[in-house]
Parts: C-alpha cells; structure tokens; sequence
C-alpha cells in the first residue's frame, strides 16, 4: 500500500475570489467518489465474516468501487491531464504520479479480498481487519489527491482555458463512459449532490438522453433518495411525483 501523504504537503486554502464561480469538472464526480468510498469502507468495517451472503455482497461492492477507480484514474489521464499538459507542460506532475501509485493500491486491496474470499473461517477476522485499515488509508490518500487536484488542477485548467472549453472537455469525457459506468456513477452522484445540483445534472441528462436510457439513470438512483428529496428534484425536473424508494445509506 502507498503511504498516505501529511497534512503539511496539502496546499492551504485560500479566500475564494469575488467572481463568478468558473466550471468545475471535477466536484460531481469527486462527490460520489466519495460517497461511494466512504460507505465501501463502513461497510467493510461492521462486515460480518461469518455471514457468506453479506461477505460477498460486501466484497462485490468493493470489487466494483475499485473497477470504477481505475476507470477514472484512466479519464483523467486521458482527457484532463492532456489538456492541462498540453497548455501547461508539467502541470499534471504531481497527480500522474499518485495515479500511478492509486493503481499499485487498488492491485493489493483486490488481492486482499480475493484472500479474504477464500480464507479459512478462523482467518477471516483478521484479513478483514487487515482489508479495512488499508481501505482507510486508500481511502485518506483519495481524499487528499482529490483535494488537491480540485485546487491546483483547477486553477491551472481556469487559466489556460475558457469555460466553454472546459464544458466541452467535461461533455467528451461522459460521452465516452459505457453506459454501466454512466448508471454506477449516478447511483453515488446524485444522492451526493445538493438539490440545486441535482436538478441542474438530472434535467440535463433529461434534455439530452434518450427518454429509455433516462429511465435507467433515474432507476438507478431513485433507490437511494428519500421522499422529500425526490419530490423536490421531480418537481425541478417535470417527471411523475410518484412516492420514491427509501433506501437510508
């Protein structure tokens, strides 16, 4: 497992400017990164290894945290930095590097489920143990790179670019995500975002997308929205305000 940087190597932040807030490709999918590690890891920590059903449900979800991991690690390399190094040789540095290392990370921890899948019961306690401290340092790690590339990435994708550039860059990138990434993503974005935000990606995705491949989107996050926020985003929207699925995760 890499190590999880100190506090000291995270850029302080500074007072934001009085303008126009610019667009931010990055704070949509960071949210439900970070809503999807952060609920892998609480569940990984309470798992019963006694319980096979639970085990691998539990493992499946980390399996699939960790495929979507990689799949971004390989978005950003592609479209975000080779735009910044293509305006600012050098730019993308620091996070390529910890890509790289994310990658080395996300290798161990899925052999450390495949060895906790197939352990003896009289192991299991202390390979999940094991599994969930390194979770949580990989965990820690993203959360610092996120960090830092929502200021530092940010601010030199603000200065060598316009918004509409930026907007199109962004649109390039969910136009090449399969459709399977596209439902997963959803599924931990919208229920992290605040309704203003919710409203502004789903009456997008509404304008935009096939009314069958909506249908899909909505299915796949409309679970986990309680009545309250789905009343409030099916208003914003114009779809039925049919009473929605409560799941409290």
């Amino acid at each position: 497992m890499t190590n999880v940087a100190t506090t000291a190597t995270i850029p302080p932040v500074r007072p934001a400017a009085h303008t126009a807030p610019r667009f931010d490709m990055y704070v949509s999918i960071h949210k439900a990164l970070r809503h999807f590690m952060t609920d892998t890891l609480h569940r990984v920590g309470r798992l019963d290894v006694e319980d096979a059903a639970e085990t691998g449900q539990v493992l499946g979800q980390l399996d699939s945290l960790l495929t979507l991991c990689i799949d971004h690690v390989h978005n950003e390399n592609r479209f975000v930095h080779t735009a910044i190094e293509a305006r600012q040789p050098g730019g993308a540095g620091r996070t390529e590097q910890e890509h790289v290392e994310h990658l080395e990370s996300i290798e161990a921890l899925r052999a450390e489920g495949r060895a906790l899948a197939d352990a003896p019961a009289t192991e299991r306690p202390l390979l999940a143990l094991r599994l969930y401290r390194h979770l949580a340092l990989f965990v820690a790690e993203n959360l610092q790179h996120m960090h830092f590339e929502e200021t530092h990435n940010n601010a030199v994708l603000w200065a060598c670019y316009s918004d509409a550039e930026l907007f199109a860059l962004h649109q390039q990138i969910i136009a090449s995500l399969p459709l399977d990434e596209t439902l997963l993503v959803a599924r931990w974005m919208i229920p992290a975002s605040t309704p203003a935000e919710r409203a502004a990606m789903v009456g997008g995705m509404k304008a935009g997308a096939p009314a069958p491949v909506f249908q899909q989107v909505v299915d796949a996050f409309r679970p986990h929205l309680d009545e309250t926020a789905w009343d409030r985003l099916a208003r914003a929207v114009g779809v039925a305000q049919q009473p929605g699925l409560v799941d409290f995760r």
